[in-house]
């Protein structure tokens, strides 16, 4: 039987680089940790390590153990960490992620701070992560909900995808560049432009809907010397070093060198998705079909 103890000690070793210093870390004898490392692969009859002289290697069994036994302990401590939350009459926390294109801004933090003043009991502990490694991280359980830019290439089959709301897309640029003193744009106007943030050839998101936006007006958009996908873009910009193209939420976390300019055209807009498995907690789907039928006007 295998328990949590040698779990934890198999991952330590595995993280540590040797059995040496995991034993230093658990304040444990070496002999133990080798002793209850021969147990479990007693126990799980394959061999997880092999063992040199001064060093060992992971087997390929070994590594798909260990992936294994990390999201294991990591669910454990989830498990404990809502316990305890309950505990104190927290009856739940959910984890949220969000990609760096969708900030807590308005118009989601306004609903999102509707939901928390309505339910006194949940509590929300939330990251950020680019929208290609929501999905996996929901659909395995390591996450609840997920907020992403759309369109999305990788579809997971356990995990849910409902478009919540969309909002204009707006030109970014540094306060010195020509653009700036206009009110309004085309699209086809940044044909000469560089852009500091280009599509991924398997990503879609807010950079690939915005290449999609620019080819529809002829023209595919010119990299700039620096480039990124994240809100790091927007340093970019206001270091004079491209143009961007973004959300218009993205206008309450830019730095002072930035101005926005709004685009010209009807179908210069971007769409925001939630993310959330199909088999879940009643306080998970309660908080999805909040947001679901919330009023985004």
């Amino acid at each position: 039987m295998v328990s949590m103890r040698q779990l934890r000690y198999f991952v330590e070793i595995v993280e540590a680089g040797s059995y040496s210093l995991a034993a230093e870390r658990l304040f444990v004898a070496q002999s133990a940790l080798s002793r209850q490392v021969k147990e479990l692969e007693a126990s799980a009859q394959v061999q997880l390590l092999t063992r040199g002289a001064r060093r060992f290697e992971l087997t390929q069994a070994g590594k798909t153990f260990y992936d294994g036994a990390k999201r294991l302990l990591f669910n454990l401590n989830e498990t404990l960490v809502q316990t305890r939350h309950a505990n104190r009459g927290e009856h739940g926390v959910i984890r949220v992620l969000h990609s760096s294109s969708v900030p807590f801004a308005n118009p989601l933090m306004e609903r999102i701070q509707s939901y928390l003043l309505a339910n006194g009991n949940v509590s929300l502990e939330i990251s950020q992560m680019s929208s290609e490694h929501q999905g996996e991280h929901i659909e395995e359980g390591r996450s609840d909900i997920g907020f992403v830019r759309l369109p999305i290439h990788i579809r997971y089959p356990g995990v849910r995808v409902k478009e919540l709301y969309t909002e204009p897309l707006m030109l970014a640029v540094p306060v010195a560049h020509r653009l700036s003193q206009f009110n309004e744009v085309a699209v086809a106007a940044l044909r000469e432009e560089s852009f500091v943030s280009l599509p991924h050839g398997e990503r879609g998101g807010l950079s690939y809907r915005v290449a999609e936006l620019c080819m529809r007006n002829g023209f595919f958009p010119r990299a700039a010397r620096a480039t990124s996908r994240k809100t790091t873009q927007l340093s970019l910009v206001e270091a004079q070093l491209g143009i961007a193209v973004v959300p218009a939420s993205m206008r309450s976390i830019a730095p002072a060198g930035v101005r926005f300019v709004s685009l010209k055209g009807t179908d210069n807009s971007t769409a925001v998705a939630m993310l959330y498995r199909r088999e879940t907690s009643a306080l998970v789907d309660g908080f999805a079909a909040t947001l679901q039928g919330a009023n985004w006007q």
